[in-house]
């Protein structure tokens, strides 16, 4: 029997590439401020560890962990910037720093890594040759949207579906299709995590169930839709496994030159969002977690499937209940634009979060959102901006929190399991203040989970992938 996800306890590397990429870290001046991680050599003789690694917006991180979900070793590294035609070179970036992470895992503890697992950002998008194994175009970001594959996607996929958002996976996909001039015999779709994993595992073409949502894949019928099979690109979707599942063991060249076992376990991810949930352990529904990360997304565990692609609602999969929620594009990296981290603590100290601030702002980086409404062309609105920083990020906190109690309203509305509690994660649970700010908002019990972090709830899911392989072994 397959473990549960929720209860969970238990292209070729060029290495002569990699002896110059030390170097050309410090060139770019990532690999001392880049780097942070702490670890402990304390492992039982015969005990096994789980690495998962988080890719999110803006750096990775990964989390090392045995069978209790005690962590043993823990680091993030930023993301290296690298430019290509005058645009960000992401794909070049995430492939430097997913061995820079291999690399910074303490050596001791390399050779009892029993299996890893990837989250990444949910709809990145990078399509692949499998001839040649090299990118045919540059990634499309979570939050790019194609409005020009819009009005076909729509025509094709059911009504309210997940897909009829121009950030979609599949109008990625269709834009890319249509515009591309050359033979698109060969060409394979996988998402950043599939991509990454692809780099340790080698079997190119393999996503799960819950990146491959964004695609078209149907998760309570586990398979790709006949309308979307009977698409002239259909032959680029890859194959959907469950997350935490094996899909094979570490490429010979990669384990040898980093000193991880023979053994070592690849398995299927998630996204960042999910990962997230997952770390947080949250198992019955009713409970829902909010990341916030440089962005915001809830999930909230439901014993009903929601899907409204009008309001960018969608539900994932989690072994037999949904994972209801959506993605906003507010979040920790409007506040970062504003305000130094140093500026974010000492203002955040004056606030009162019992006060309601009369400021009513819409905080966005650029134009453009996704939930709980999807509309590309919406404004930022961040003023009229008052003379007091603590006025103004009082102001900011609380409008991120209506959006939030705007979306799990939104879920309720919908059908879903109406929230009862709240669990923060990511770099904003460290903010009590707000924590505050949005019990007061929401109506409802807000606390920090005990393990904020993606990377762990990948680590999870790594273990899930090592116990369901000894289980069948």
């Amino acid at each position: 029997m397959a473990s549960s996800i929720l209860n969970s306890a238990c292209s070729c590397v060029d290495f002569r590439s990699w002896r110059k990429l030390r170097s050309r870290m410090l060139e770019c001046g990532v690999s001392g401020k880049g780097r942070s991680a702490i670890f402990t050599n304390d492992i039982e003789i015969g005990k096994k560890l789980y690495l998962g690694m988080d890719f999110g917006t803006s750096g990775a991180r990964y989390s090392l962990i045995d069978g209790e979900g005690i962590i043993h070793a823990e680091g993030k590294r930023e993301y290296p910037l690298y430019m290509k035609e005058e645009k960000m070179d992401w794909i070049q970036s995430w492939k430097d720093t997913l061995f820079l992470l291999l690399d910074d895992v303490p050596v001791s503890l390399r050779e009892v890594v029993a299996s890893i697992a990837i989250d990444g950002t949910s709809a990145t998008t990078i399509i692949i040759d499998s001839r040649s194994e090299e990118p045919l175009s540059r990634a499309f970001l979570y939050n790019e949207s194609c409005p020009d594959a819009l009005p076909l996607v729509k025509s094709i996929a059911p009504a309210k579906h997940t897909v009829c958002s121009g950030s979609s996976t599949l109008c990625k996909l269709v834009s890319w299709w249509n515009s591309y001039p050359s033979s698109k015999e060969s060409a394979v779709l996988l998402h950043q995590a599939d991509w990454l994993l692809w780099l340790l595992h080698g079997k190119l073409g393999v996503s799960d169930y819950n990146n491959a949502l964004k695609v078209g894949y149907d998760p309570e019928m586990d398979s790709y839709p006949p309308w979307l099979l009977s698409q002239p690109y259909s032959h680029l979707l890859p194959s959907v496994q469950d997350p935490g599942t094996k899909i094979g063991y570490m490429k010979e060249d990669i384990r040898t030159q980093f000193g991880y076992p023979k053994d070592c376990l690849i398995c299927t991810g998630t996204t960042d969002s999910i990962a997230a949930f997952l770390a947080a352990r949250a198992t019955q529904p009713g409970k829902a977690v909010t990341s916030l990360g440089s962005t915001l997304a809830i999930k909230l565990l439901s014993s009903r499937r929601v899907e409204d692609a009008r309001f960018g609602v969608y539900s994932h999969r989690l072994d037999d209940k949904w994972l209801v929620g959506g993605a906003s594009n507010t979040g920790g990296a409007v506040l970062r634009h504003l305000f130094t981290d140093e500026q974010l603590e000492k203002l955040s100290e004056q606030i009162n979060p019992f006060e309601t601030s009369p400021l009513d702002y819409y905080p966005l980086q650029a134009v453009g959102e996704r939930f709980p409404v999807a509309d590309p062309k919406m404004e930022p609105r961040l003023h009229p901006r008052p003379e007091s920083d603590v006025e103004y990020l009082h102001g900011i906190l609380e409008s991120i929190a209506r959006i939030e109690a705007k979306g799990y309203k939104l879920l309720k509305d919908l059908g879903a399991t109406p929230v009862e509690e709240v669990i923060t994660s990511g770099g904003g649970s460290k903010n009590q203040k707000w924590i505050k700010i949005r019990e007061r908002v929401l109506g409802l019990p807000v606390c920090k989970a005990d393990q904020t972090e993606a990377a762990y709830g990948a680590a999870l899911l790594a273990m899930k992938g090592a116990c369901e392989n000894a289980t069948s072994d």
